[in-house]
């Protein structure tokens, strides 16, 4: 790996942390430039997954004080807990089985997550304004954590539209906590990765840092940002992010 490769993944790691953390779409910056970097696709992905885990500490070492003292702490413990299990999950069906069929559907799940995110007004005023769905939710943090903990690319999309349709908090905080629980699931599936597959360490330190530092950025980014365009651009992104998918 060349300096300008180690440049390229620092940059494209600092980008990915603050798009991560403002939208929810790290992969379609970190992913790309993994591959540009020389790194057949499976490694990248593992590369990618490890890499991720520093927009989770660099978002959480920002905001996630006002995650535990703004909210409730034993329903935030329940869903860390759920996309631990998750990412797990996911982490242990990579290692297992060839990657091909689930990146097919891969486009189909972010594309609807987006959709859902991007009509959330009417979903939630059928659903009900304030009405909450705990069940829905954590079963919903247990589906996007597997997916997250396999691939990964959009399941922060999917994060902000669960909890923006199955709960009452608001955008702010979905934002927040999607930080949090990908964090999370992308942290045990590392672990996993780390032992039982191969990560290019060169390239996950040099992304890694980036993403540290990008995703320290990202809070007071989203804080100066108003609801409604922030909603509308994470949908659109994840559209975007999608079509990518389908075509690659």
């Amino acid at each position: 790996m060349t300096l300008a490769d180690v440049a390229l993944l620092f940059a494209a790691g600092f980008a990915a942390g603050v798009v991560g953390y403002v939208t929810g779409l790290a992969s379609i910056i970190s992913y790309p430039a993994l591959l540009a970097a020389g790194l057949p696709p499976i490694v990248a992905n593992v590369t990618n997954t490890v890499a991720m885990v520093a927009v989770g500490v660099g978002s959480f070492a920002k905001s996630g004080r006002v995650l535990v003292e703004d909210g409730d702490a034993p329903a935030l413990v329940r869903a860390v807990l759920v996309a631990l299990a998750g990412g797990g999950v996911g982490a242990v069906v990579l290692l297992a089985s060839p990657d091909t069929v689930f990146e097919v559907v891969v486009p189909y799940l972010v594309a609807l997550a987006s959709i859902a995110l991007l009509l959330q007004p009417r979903l939630r005023a059928r659903m009900g304004e304030r009405v909450s769905h705990p069940g829905w939710w954590l079963l919903g943090v247990f589906a996007v954590s597997i997916y997250g903990g396999y691939f990964g690319a959009g399941a922060g999309v999917m994060f902000v539209a669960l909890a923006m349709v199955l709960s009452a908090m608001p955008l702010w905080r979905a934002t927040l906590l999607k930080s949090a629980l990908l964090g999370v699931a992308n942290a045990v599936a590392a672990a996993l990765f780390i032992v039982f597959s191969h990560v290019h360490w060169g390239a996950a330190l040099a992304m890694g840092l980036g993403c540290l530092l990008g995703g320290w950025a990202g809070p007071p980014i989203v804080a100066r940002l108003p609801a409604t365009p922030l909603r509308i651009a994470i949908g659109v992104g994840g559209l975007g992010l999608a079509a990518w998918l389908a075509i690659h």
